[in-house]
């Protein structure tokens, strides 16, 4: 995910915007293995938790690491444990339960790990012949279905949801593993995303790759919203899933890693990382724009916002100039001591920082070459026709140099509900003054200030935006993160924000220790 040719440029730019670290902590509490939750536990009140708050925060990511004498490589690895923050009427429950995968339960059965994940390949059963065991160090692993990196809604339903072809469905209030769903059943992808996006018609939207002897495909997918009689039944139905756009990899064999995409109200935008954007219509026609859109090479894990604006469509994404950092995140790396090991780790990673492209939507044969097509007004981000058929972007920085005293952000989360898609000011993210996020942060893109929680030894979780009732302003209600910590056993608490002020409203404190997870949704309840 890395250019060679800019590698040099890379290393100048990171020891200019970044500050070197030193005495960072040990992080290795925060990535062990705990116990399930299963049963819903009382937690105690630190100030206040507004009433009008009435459902579930759901946390996902890895509780694992690791059965009999094996051990997880990666921290992607590690098992699904699932979390539930219980909201009502001032007062919060907690309860977390380890997905029943079927890579669970049979690494359970055998006590060792038996498939294969991201950074763990799986190896041969001891006790098979040692015929059996050489020829099967030639077989390609199977998918897993260990879904810990988020939960999706489709038709109404909940899923566990990771990167592969598999997702499991659950109960959101209970948190009991349901059936296996895979998406090859439905239409012909290999794999679809955990960042699916939704209209306000209740349609999903999510990207899938396919392959064949024909070449290596990316595909937007189209769930359409729930039928009212399947509100009574109790299975996962994905009926009517269509692929509406399919576009070929630039490189066939080499394809694009991608993890989530951008969704305006008329466009879906697909980066094919690390050396072109690509524009297709989604809503009205469903064809793959003739326009290419090229910027210079970088990595984007997740999207903030997009919207259309007389003729442009605006696309905020954090963005960063090296794509080694998905490999790096080893449990070794993420294990070092404190002091000079942990510095030297973190010191060498990439920061992700907020930036805007703009993307001109009626470039035609007429459109003047070498001319900066974006006349609309206080954006610095440039587009210029260089040739028929493709634009090349250059991006706006959203952010002042206060957010590089944080490490940059990553995480980021809007009012999804009322803005996603349209055009917004805020939005709510993690800042990175460590391996793992050390602070939370507002963000305001009209005037890139920033409103900062942080405290020393306190690792927030994903911010997650919940309106108020009666909402009237976009910042008009809570953020709700989950805080652990590395420096005492058993101290984790849910994190309530007046998202207005980022002002700490209460907290729900709860004796249990909690790994470092990945993304969570709020799950209101009427």
């Amino acid at each position: 995910l890395r250019n060679p040719r800019v590698t040099d440029l890379i290393k100048s730019q990171k020891h200019i915007m970044t500050q070197q670290a030193s005495g960072l902590e040990s992080l290795a509490p925060l990535v062990r293995s705990v116990e399930e939750t299963p049963s819903p536990i009382p937690s105690t009140i630190r100030g206040t938790i507004p009433t009008w708050i009435n459902g579930s925060f759901l946390r996902n990511g890895p509780g694992k690491f690791e059965f009999g004498k094996d051990r997880y490589n990666h921290w992607f690895d590690g098992m699904a444990l699932m979390h539930q923050f219980h909201i009502c009427e001032g007062n919060v429950t907690y309860n977390s339960r380890f997905l029943q995968s079927d890579s669970y339960v049979c690494n359970s059965e055998k006590n060792r790990i038996v498939v294969s994940e991201f950074g763990t390949l799986a190896m041969p059963d001891p006790c098979k012949n040692i015929f059996a065991r050489f020829f099967s160090r030639f077989q390609i692993p199977k998918a897993t279905d260990n879904a810990g990196v988020n939960f999706v809604k489709y038709k109404g339903d909940f899923y566990a949801s990771t990167e592969t072809n598999y997702m499991r469905r659950i109960d959101p209030q209970s948190l009991e593993t349901k059936e296996k769903v895979d998406w090859s059943q439905y239409i012909a992808v290999n794999s679809a995303t955990a960042h699916p996006h939704y209209d306000r018609e209740g349609a999903t939207y999510n990207m899938g790759n396919s392959y064949s002897k024909s070449g290596f495909f990316y595909n937007i997918i189209r769930v359409p919203p729930p039928e009212e009689k399947a509100a009574t039944e109790d299975s996962a139905d994905l009926t009517g899933a269509k692929v509406i756009c399919s576009i070929r990899a630039a490189e066939p064999r080499k394809p694009s890693y991608y993890h989530s995409f951008v969704m305006s109200e008329n466009y879906i935008v697909f980066i094919e990382q690390p050396l072109k954007m690509d524009l297709m219509k989604l809503m009205y026609t469903g064809m793959e724009s003739e326009v290419m859109y090229r910027a210079a090479p970088m990595l984007t894990l997740h999207q903030i916002n997009a919207f259309e604006d007389s003729g442009f469509l605006v696309m905020d994404m954090c963005c960063a100039d090296d794509g080694e950092v998905i490999g790096d995140f080893t449990l070794g790396n993420l294990r070092r001591d404190s002091g000079e090991e942990m510095d030297k780790f973190y010191n060498s990673l990439c920061r992700n920082l907020p930036r805007r492209y703009i993307l001109p939507l009626t470039v035609d044969e007429q459109t003047p070459l070498d001319q900066d097509l974006v006349t609309l007004r206080n954006y610095t981000a440039t587009a210029k026709k260089t040739k028929q058929g493709e634009v090349y972007m250059t991006h706006e920085e959203l952010h002042s140099d206060e957010l590089l005293q944080y490490g940059g952000l990553e995480f980021p989360q809007i009012n999804y509900h009322h803005y996603n898609g349209r055009p917004y000011r805020y939005f709510y993210s993690c800042g990175f003054g460590h391996v793992f996020s050390d602070s939370l942060l507002k963000m305001d893109i009209h005037t890139k200030e920033l409103k900062v929680w942080r405290y020393p030894g306190l690792y927030p979780s994903e911010p997650v935006f919940v309106a108020s009732p009666n909402a009237t302003e976009e910042d008009d209600g809570v953020v709700l993160s989950v805080i652990i910590t590395p420096r005492k056993e058993k101290s984790s608490f849910l994190l309530v924000l007046d998202a207005k002020t980022f002002t700490e409203l209460g907290r729900a404190e709860v004796p249990v220790n909690i790994p470092y997870g990945t993304h969570g949704v709020f799950n209101k309840m009427s």
